[in-house]
């Protein structure tokens, strides 16, 4: 392991160490203003560390009170828009389970949901339903898993419901890494059999990673099946990205 990679790793340690400490003392304290104010610069800090910077968002105004979806590419997806507009998340149970990382996601107010759960699904959606009735600016990751950059999976359409029933618009935003040149970069895809270290190692290993984050025209809820909504916010990413169909 190189020198670079070793001072990466242990700047990593110590700002995970902050984010305990900050989860542990001071966000039983504070509202969920100065909460979401912690958690945006301590995610723009995380990517910093791990060579990753955030370009200016680009498209439509963000909206302050929607369901907001995304595509998936990469662990660093939650971060980058932490980055720009903090969220409540709802996660695959899996990343809950990543050391240390999984605790601070939840304790950042990310909801896990176990696959194939419908007891869980319904318990969540209960509770994002109620987050946005209360102002809160939800998101999630309808396909529900990560996909190579270049293409975009079909998305599920189940919690979309929760923006019909909060009577809240959905916002889609669409994610991409580049590299140096411009192009896609390699580092950030994190499918197949890569664990969680790998991917983690990968991204420290590599060159400069620019995450650009483009906001999309708003998608209104009012009266709309869920799986229209879906096939909207699917169809407006994939334009975004100029992306494939998986």
């Amino acid at each position: 392991m190189n020198l670079r990679l070793t001072l990466r790793l242990a700047r990593i340690l110590l700002h995970l160490a902050e984010g305990l400490a900050t989860c542990a003392i001071i966000f039983p304290w504070v509202g969920s203003g100065r909460r979401n104010a912690r958690i945006q610069n301590w995610s723009r800090r995380l990517l910093a560390i791990c060579g990753v910077t955030v370009a200016a968002p680009s498209g439509a105004p963000a909206l302050h009170h929607a369901l907001v979806v995304a595509n998936h590419v990469s662990w660093l997806d939650i971060f980058v828009i932490n980055a720009v507009h903090p969220c409540r998340f709802v996660a695959k149970a899996e990343i809950r389970e990543w050391k240390v990382l999984g605790w601070l996601t939840e304790q950042a107010g990310t909801v896990f949901i176990a696959r194939g759960s419908r007891r869980d699904l319904r318990h969540v959606f209960k509770g994002i339903v109620a987050a946005l009735q209360m102002g809160a600016r939800v998101a999630f990751f309808p396909e529900g898993t990560t996909a190579r950059q270049g293409t975009v999976l079909p998305f599920h359409a189940n919690l979309f419901e929760a923006a019909v029933d909060a009577k809240v618009q959905v916002q889609p935003y669409a994610l991409r890494y580049l590299d140096a040149a411009g192009a896609l970069h390699p580092a950030v895809d994190f499918i197949g059999d890569m664990s969680f270290a790998q991917s983690v190692m990968t991204v420290l290993a590599s060159g400069a990673i620019r995450a650009e984050l483009v906001r999309l025209p708003p998608i209104d809820a009012a009266g709309a099946h869920r799986r229209q909504l879906a096939e909207q916010a699917h169809d407006a990413i994939q334009g975004a990205l100029g992306a494939g169909a998986a």
